[in-house]
């Protein structure tokens, strides 16, 4: 029985001791294309792909292709032809690989695409940092629109400040942030509205018609806002101040 081609040359290959991995590599023909070969399977393919992957195949193992393409018989059938072929067939059709895609077929080198990435992280960071300053700048700008402080000295005996146009104020209003827990007792109008322990982070507001009697356990870690303005200074922190008397005409310590 004659010996097929595909046969003929896979024992040449062998021979060689080179695997098909090798031989695709070294002659860009599909391993499938190669298997086919080997296994006498190529039925479905053009015979003029068919006599072109021969061709090459023979020139790499060193085969004259007269004594491989004659012994086989061309089929009738066609297909549409296999996507990654690279080389050239019998008649000179070319269809280029993914490897055009590669970054060897567009010559960029490794250590310039690290760069390039590197300057697009840069770049992404100086924006991020411009939008940074922004915000803490626009939040700057709305501090210093807020209220003027009055500073108080607790030590003092007397009224520490009166309020401005005391008269034209209809109701007293007292707002209180705690900066660390802090025990509060308010009353307004002589009457106990609020007294509990006013926890960190968070705040309130009473209202009064003629005074409002305040007293702290720890003065040092507390804000007020005595009818729009904000008071600072009534003591230390861990001092406790009883006694602080809020009316239209201002605030007062009673020691």
């Amino acid at each position: 029985m004659m010996e097929s081609a595909g046969t003929k040359l896979k024992a040449l290959r062998l021979q060689k001791g080179l695997s098909l991995e090798e031989v695709h590599k070294k002659t860009k023909i599909h391993l499938n294309i190669l298997k086919a070969i080997e296994e006498d399977s190529l039925i479905n393919f053009s015979p003029v792909y068919i006599k072109g992957f021969l061709k090459i195949y023979c020139k790499f193992l060193g085969v004259d292709p007269r004594d491989c393409i004659p012994d086989y018989k061309e089929p009738k059938s066609k297909i549409i032809y296999v996507s990654d072929l690279q080389e050239k067939s019998a008649s000179s059709f070319k269809i280029p690989s993914l490897r055009f895609f590669s970054l060897k077929a567009l010559h960029i080198k490794p250590k310039v695409m690290v760069t390039v990435i590197l300057i697009l992280i840069f770049i992404v960071g100086l924006f991020n940092l411009g939008k940074f300053i922004s915000f803490k700048s626009s939040r700057m700008s709305k501090r210093t629109k807020l209220p003027t402080i009055i500073s108080y000295k607790p030590e003092s005996k007397v009224p520490i400040t009166k309020l401005q146009n005391s008269t034209a104020l209809k109701i007293i209003t007292l707002d209180m942030h705690a900066k660390e827990d802090c025990f509060i007792q308010v009353k307004a109008d002589g009457r106990v509205i609020f007294q509990n322990i006013l926890k960190k982070g968070r705040s309130e507001s009473w209202q009064a018609k003629d005074k409002i009697e305040l007293s702290l356990g720890n003065a040092g870690v507390v804000e007020l806002e005595v009818n729009g303005r904000r008071i600072s200074g009534l003591g230390r922190r861990g001092q406790a101040i009883k006694n602080i008397l809020i009316t239209k005409e201002g605030l007062n310590i009673k020691r």
